[in-house]
């Protein structure tokens, strides 16, 4: 990452692009459903690449980045015809990323572009955690390597993080997630690694949600309607600090989305119980001796993928979840008491006392 790019550290120093993601991660939106990019200048867009775990200076980083865009320009004319020109489609992905920040034509293809080879990227890597011998655990352990740093660079930084645990869904954790939701399925369970981490006040936290994104993950791989944000409402915090105002009427989808929008349910959290939560895509750039398993020919790159939660609060709001019905202990305790009353019970909530009658012969 370049040394001269400048960190947000207030919402003062905040772009359009910034608020744009912010956006999106707070509500579980998706980027396909974008139609522009907002990135101003080469620096932003290296830091985007870069938050990918795409490093352009090597040469087989460049290689996968040139397959990917050949595969959706591909695709984009197989499946719809689609008219491209052709400075569009031999621009770099560095240009691509600025011709979708900006206007006519070219735009339009130039973003068409960047979300097929965003889902292709994507499907892709599962494909390479298929053919790799390496464990859940292997990968969330490469996970927490790279969270812990950059929270440590952040901390050194100076951003205002009071409080920062990292762990694991331990297997009892676990077991009673899966009985506490209706769909009984392990692939569904997103917080195996969680990170939970608490600002100092509530306008530390588009910052350090800012930072996340450019240092962490990047924000396309924020994961589609399992975000929820119960702290504040997005448009009335924007439309009252001044130095959002503007960007908030430059935002690329209506200003009253929020307001439709409904965050994924969690019936044993209390009404009163206050938090920003989302769910990742973490891209994790796979050691060389693991991808010595791969096969060499499928193009596959070098990056993986490993869902992860992060949970992101103030400290006042943190210390309120603590009292009362808010708690984790009487989350926990509504939680274990609806899984044992549904493997007593089952669905219908009553026990027929009677057993089957036989039938008559």
């Amino acid at each position: 990452m370049p040394t001269d790019m400048k960190d947000v550290h207030s919402l003062d120093d905040l772009l359009l692009a910034d608020l744009e993601a912010i956006r999106l991660l707070l509500r579980g939106g998706s980027v396909i459903d974008w139609h522009r990019l907002n990135f101003e200048n080469d620096e932003q867009v290296a830091r985007f690449i870069a938050a990918q775990e795409i490093d352009l200076s090597q040469k087989r980083d460049r290689q996968r980045v040139r397959l990917l865009q050949a595969r959706a320009v591909s695709y984009l004319r197989r499946r719809f015809e689609f008219p491209m020109p052709k400075p569009v489609e031999h621009a770099s992905v560095e240009e691509l990323l600025m011709m979708a920040s900006g206007s006519g034509h070219r735009q339009l293809c130039a973003c068409t572009i960047l979300k097929v080879m965003h889902v292709i990227h994507h499907a892709e890597a599962r494909e390479l955690l298929f053919q790799l011998p390496i464990s859940n655990e292997q990968l969330f352990a490469l996970v927490e390597q790279k969270v812990y740093r950059i929270i440590g660079e952040m901390l050194a930084d100076g951003f205002p993080i009071v409080e920062f645990i990292g762990g694991r869904k331990n297997k009892d954790s676990l077991y009673t997630k899966l009985m506490s939701k209706p769909e009984v399925t392990a692939a569904r369970i997103y917080d195996k690694v969680r990170f939970r981490l608490v600002c100092r006040d509530t306008d530390d936290l588009f910052p350090i949600l800012q930072q996340l994104m450019s240092r962490v993950f990047p924000f396309n791989f924020v994961i589609p309607r399992e975000s929820s944000n119960t702290l504040f409402h997005f448009g009335t915090y924007c439309e009252e600090h001044v130095e959002l105002r503007d960007l908030y009427a430059n935002l690329q989808i209506e200003g009253n989305i929020e307001d439709t929008a409904r965050p994924p349910d969690n019936v044993f959290s209390a009404p009163s119980y206050r938090v920003v939560h989302f769910v990742v895509d973490m891209p994790i750039c796979l050691p060389d001796h693991v991808l010595e398993s791969a096969t060499r020919d499928a193009g596959l790159g070098r990056i993986a993928f490993a869902q992860c939660e992060f949970q992101v609060i103030d400290q006042t709001a943190d210390q309120q979840n603590e009292m009362g019905t808010a708690s984790h202990s009487a989350y926990k305790a509504r939680q274990l008491d609806a899984v044992m009353r549904r493997l007593k019970l089952g669905i219908s909530g009553e026990r027929k006392s009677n057993p089957p009658r036989k039938s008559e012969e």
